[in-house]
């Protein structure tokens, strides 16, 4: 089996499974999941880069938690 058949195989899962997933993505343990997940790297990139950059990197972290989750 090939990288394309992995591929392939991976695309037609995620067809058959598209709402299962959108599902999952929007449930309330995924909210905990990526709120702990983002927390963690917004505050790991906040110690290594440059303090004038702390607005952005909250406002990243924000817009990706709409995207996950139920809130």
């Amino acid at each position: 089996m090939g990288i394309e058949d992995l591929v392939n195989q991976g695309k037609d899962f995620l067809d058959q499974n598209k709402d299962q997933i959108g599902e999952a993505i929007k449930s309330e343990q995924a909210e905990g999941v990526s709120d702990s997940v983002l927390d963690a790297a917004a505050e790991f990139v906040k110690k290594i880069a440059p303090d004038s950059i702390d607005e952005h990197v909250d406002g990243v972290r924000d817009h990706v938690d709409k995207t996950v989750g139920h809130e």
